[in-house]
């Protein structure tokens, strides 16, 4: 269902209400005001709110008000604009009734998410599908197109058709982020997916990570207003220079904001700098919250408490320019506030979101919306066989005794490059060997009907027997396995097929932890606490199997990434993220 979001009808109401002529709906009375446009603080103020929007400011005035009028005294407490997370990926571990419960108590009251994974899984329905679980709840969700650069040819890219549909949506801001390798390598597909979107007034997401000097020039010149991968100050001090927005990450994967910090220390305008979670994993949002945790560090760090909130409200709404409606506290604005105890205390006593109450103290008081998906995106597991261990078989050339093979070798959580070792043949086959530390990867295509699948090695991981498999991998449609036992390996993809989509660890031919996540193989159906639970459960039981990294689960999904260096997979082989080539296993 498309949703007119980009203006209101309300305009001869709102005058009347700042005329005096109307009632207000709802008032927030004996409030400081933190103007966001000005950085002045307006003490002893009150909000009139008529319908979804705020009509005017002023000292108290009771003309404004009837008997209808609800009121919430403030107490004093300061009133900041509602919580905006300008980058962010939804459709991850959970769905959207559960997640919004967190993020409406924290004071979140507007989200920008990005669509790849629906699409890579489930398509054009699959992204619509995702986009409408996020519509008519208490906040706002808007999303952004995916562009589709994938390791693999039948993922990669997205049909300027179904960009066409998705952009033409109100709820659709832009253009999601642009791996900028892919606009160098592929410039024929990339740019007229850029264009098309700027054509529209829309903007383009972008992703640098690596790039500087000339090349991240080149990059910002093709059309491109943000970048969320800087991770020291210098890196983001070279991005603001360049005209871009820069979004400083602090959430599930990366944790930027600390050693980006000493930019508060500069002599520079934060005017484009904008805080963002780029996800939270379940337990990060139980402990912590969302984008509410983000902004208090950024305050605790030295921050000047009024820069840190803009980079939250109205730099972020500047950005997707939606400043117009959100991101300030205005006549004409949806009324989106947050009240809190001091501008350096980000506890929100009262959160309200299009008008009405929907947190206090913490605890959403209201009830996000349950959505039903669609059948397909609930059968999302396309396998037409059963897996066996013969099916992760690594076949030599014949007649070689030993051979060069291209081994992934895991140098962090998340990047990978390019070993050659030289390995024995074995009755034509190559073996991993726990010993020293190389175990076999697969990608299975879980989408297409062939279910292509390849095998390759990986070094640098610690595990010592199982395996662990996933259906949501990075930028493709497959189900990522690793293990030291091709049979636990055919196990867990089995598995995955039976609980409709979700992450197994296997040992010994049984099934030791799973999280199921049947919406489009991505997200669960499950509450936040048991999601949690489970989460924690399956890293621990690939922890116990011996891989060495923190997170095994967001370890594995990124195998699969164009956007992580160096040396990635998919289905169709090995991944050159240098030079976007597709690789074969073996040097000859």
């Amino acid at each position: 269902m498309k949703r007119k979001l980009f203006y209101n009808t309300s305009q001869k109401e709102l005058m009347d209400v700042a005329a005096g002529i109307q009632k207000a709906d709802l008032v927030v009375s004996n409030c400081r005001i933190l103007n966001v446009y000005t950085r002045e603080i307006l003490d002893d103020h009150s909000i009139y709110i008529k319908d979804k929007w705020i009509a005017c400011i002023s000292r108290d005035d009771v003309k404004r008000k009837g008997k209808a009028t609800q009121v919430v005294d403030a107490e004093g407490m300061v009133v900041i604009p509602g919580l905006i997370d300008g980058h962010t990926h939804l459709a991850n571990y959970f769905n959207a009734k559960e997640f919004l419960s967190y993020a409406i108590a924290g004071g979140t009251t507007c989200l920008v998410t990005e669509t790849l994974e629906a699409y890579s899984v489930g398509g054009l329905e699959g992204v619509i599908d995702f986009i409408e679980s996020y519509q008519d709840q208490p906040v706002k969700v808007f999303n952004t197109a995916p562009v589709m650069v994938s390791p693999s040819k039948k993922t990669n890219g997205i049909s300027e058709d179904d960009l066409e549909k998705l952009l033409k949506r109100d709820d659709v801001l832009g253009l999601g982020e642009v791996y900028w390798q892919a606009t160098f390598q592929e410039p024929e597909s990339i740019l007229p997916l850029m264009t098309r979107a700027l054509s529209m007034g829309k903007i383009v997401e972008g992703h640098s990570a690596g790039a500087s000097r000339g090349k991240l020039a080149a990059y910002v010149g093709s059309g491109v207003s943000s970048c969320h991968e800087p991770i020291t100050m210098d890196q983001a001090l070279e991005r603001l220079r360049l005209g871009l927005y820069v979004m400083v990450r602090e959430g599930g994967v990366r944790k930027d904001l600390e050693a980006i910090s000493k930019i508060k220390d500069q002599e520079v305008d934060l005017r484009r700098m904008v805080l963002v979670t780029d996800s939270v994993s379940p337990e990060f949002l139980i402990k912590n919250g969302t984008l509410e945790h983000v902004l208090q560090k950024a305050i605790n760090l030295g921050f000047d408490p009024v820069d840190a909130i803009r980079m939250v409200t109205l730099n972020v709404a500047e950005h997707f320019g939606i400043d117009n409606l959100i991101g300030g506290i205005a006549p004409g604005r949806f009324a989106d506030l947050c009240i809190i105890p001091d501008i350096q205390k980000i506890n929100p006593a009262w959160v309200i979101s299009n008008g009405n109450v929907i947190a206090r103290n913490g605890k959403c008081i209201i009830s996000p919306r349950n959505h039903e998906y669609s059948k397909k995106s609930l059968n999302s597991i396309n396998l037409k066989k059963i897996f066996r261990k013969d099916d992760f078989k690594i076949s030599a050339p014949l007649g070689i005794k030993k051979i060069d093979v291209r081994v992934i070798e895991k140098i962090s959580m998340l990047v990978t490059k390019e070993k050659i070792i030289s390995m024995e043949v074995h009755e034509g086959q190559i073996l991993g060997n726990v010993e020293k530390d190389i175990i076999k990867i697969a990608a299975v295509d879980r989408v297409n009907e062939s279910n292509q699948c390849f095998t390759g090695l990986i070094s640098g991981v610690g595990m010592k027997n199982g395996a662990i498999a996933t259906s949501s991998s990075w930028d493709t449609g497959d189900i990522t396995v690793m293990g030291a036992k091709e049979e636990d390996m055919a196990l867990a993809v089995n598995r995955i097929k039976d609980i409709k989509g979700g992450v197994v660890v296997c040992a010994g031919g049984k099934v030791l932890a799973e999280l199921p996540m049947p919406i489009l193989g991505i997200m669960s159906d499950l509450s936040m606490d048991e999601t949690a639970r489970r989460t924690k459960q399956v890293n621990q039981s690939a922890n116990g199997l011996g891989i060495i990294f923190k997170d095994p689960i967001l370890s594995l999904s990124t195998m699969t990434s164009a956007a992580i260096p160096f040396l990635k997979m998919s289905e169709e082989g090995l991944y050159n993220l240098k030079d976007g080539k597709t690789l074969g296993l073996f040097i000859t």
